[in-house]
């Protein structure tokens, strides 16, 4: 329902209501920045944006870094509020917690201002579950190359068997597609908070080999039936890209992803040396946005197929029911019905704390937004 809500609002503040079907290919790309325009050019209500901005700015939403809205390829509304979060979350960074597990001056202590939200203190801000997306997206330009195997290979093709616990029909079943739709069938419970000692994502994440943790968890459902939201298999798709190309997936994203959109990123990788794809990259708000816009172009960016438009569409197609009340999931994508008669589909990418990016193609609409709510209790961007 907050989903619904806030795409509801993004389009009521919208107020030239002309349905763009498809985005038209710009003029100017912008691989070196967004050109700008104002909201009143773009169609929204300046005063609108106004108060909402005056809302987060206020605190309403708890620790919202940034907000932006780009629409026809123009930047239309951007702002940035600086939190104090040293201060914000100083004592639980000196706390040992399913948060902060093992390091305390390391990557993976969540409350560490030199490592959450802002990359070394700087501008590039942690995407958390976002990354998910921004793999799958890598994982097309793979596939652009001939480079990454066909969906329905069985994953235990780039395991050794004689390693793997639980082992039985349903994971040998298990293929690439039900890592990327999150219907592996693994029992895997990552639907309590983060900062729960039980949180399977957390356990992950405090475990010395997360891929061995992951291709140890044993079955709970056939793959394919079941939806459950599983950060492992997204970590997973990480050793098989390395296992399937020979190559490194940040390496191969770095040159074929980041540098053709102009994109600057960090990457935390995993104990054992693998990219956490699953939580790890860093970005730019503006760059996590030109994922979006890549999207609404089919893949295409400045003359030059970087993710085949056939990749595109698998990918913000339903492969998975979330629930009930019309959620679905793609290739790593969330998507959510809206209109009056729910007939419109946004895509999104989001992460823990506050991070997403949503796209609502019927208005060439790309919304970013990010932050740092990651204790119970604290409010959220509606």
């Amino acid at each position: 329902m907050i989903w619904k809500r806030f795409l509801v609002a993004a389009i009521v503040v919208c107020s030239a209501v002309v349905s763009i079907c498809s985005a038209q290919t710009p003029e100017v790309w912008p691989t070196k920045r967004w050109p700008t325009t104002t909201p009143r050019a773009a169609g929204f209500d300046p005063k609108a944006l106004a108060d909402f901005d005056a809302e987060i700015a206020s605190g309403k939403y708890g620790n919202v870094d940034s907000f932006l809205v780009i629409r026809g390829g123009k930047l239309a509304f951007e702002r940035s509020y600086k939190r104090n979060y040293d201060q914000i979350y100083g004592e639980q960074a000196r706390t040992p917690g399913p948060l902060n597990p093992h390091d305390p001056t390391g990557p993976y202590n969540y409350f560490n201002p030199w490592w959450h939200p802002f990359y070394r203190r700087g501008d590039l801000h942690t995407m958390q579950s976002a990354s998910k997306t921004v793999t799958s997206v890598a994982i097309g330009t793979a596939i652009a190359h001939n480079e990454f195997p066909e969906l329905d290979t069985p994953i235990l093709k780039f395991f050794d068997e004689a390693k793997v616990a639980h082992l039985d029909d349903r994971k040998r079943r298990m293929t690439l597609r039900h890592l990327l739709t999150m219907t592996a069938g693994f029992d895997w419970n990552e639907n309590l908070p983060y900062n729960d000692p039980n949180n399977a994502a957390s356990l992950m994440e405090a475990s010395a080999d997360w891929i061995q943790f992951v291709i140890d968890r044993p079955m709970a459902a056939d793959p394919g039936t079941v939806f459950n939201y599983n950060s492992g298999v997204t970590e997973l798709l990480s050793h098989i890209f390395h296992k399937a190309t020979g190559k490194d997936l940040e390496e191969y994203a770095a040159r074929n992803l980041f540098a053709p959109l102009g994109m600057d990123y960090y990457w935390k990788r995993s104990p054992s040396g693998l990219v956490d794809t699953e939580g790890g990259l860093y970005l730019k708000p503006q760059d996590l946005a030109k994922i979006g816009y890549l999207f609404l172009h089919s893949g295409m960016w400045d003359g030059k197929q970087i993710v085949p438009a056939a990749w595109v569409k698998a990918s913000v197609l339903p492969s998975a029911t979330v629930s009930t009340n019309g959620v679905k999931y793609g290739f790593q994508w969330w998507l959510y019905p809206y209109g009056d008669d729910q007939s419109h589909v946004a895509w999104a990418a989001s992460g823990f704390g506050g991070q997403a990016m949503i796209v609502l193609p019927e208005y060439d609409l790309i919304i970013a937004y990010t932050g740092w709510n990651i204790l119970d209790g604290q409010p959220r961007l509606p």
